[in-house]
């Protein structure tokens, strides 16, 4: 978690906001990431996340059944479902 869960932060003319370090290291992004952000009205406030890229969910996925041993060769495959891989 961040040092400080409240912190002053100025939006500059382009409509700019940098956020403090400790509010990047506790959302671990770094510069060049993207972070979603949502308004909600009824409070007036802003709320901001990590953005997560879901090819990167799914790789890791892939690595974790890979490593447990339960993927399979595209040959397996094929041969259960009596599909024919050659013309």
């Amino acid at each position: 978690m961040a040092e400080k869960t409240q912190v002053a932060v100025r939006i500059d003319e382009k409509g700019r906001v940098t956020l403090p370090k400790s509010i990047r290291k506790a959302l671990g992004v770094e510069a060049g990431d993207t972070l979603f952000l949502k308004y909600e009205p009824e409070g007036k406030l802003v709320r901001l996340a990590r953005a997560v890229n879901p090819f990167d969910i799914l790789a890791e996925h892939a690595i974790r059944e890979y490593q447990e041993g339960r993927t399979k060769t595209i040959e397996e495959y094929a041969r259960e479902h009596n599909v024919r891989l050659n013309g």
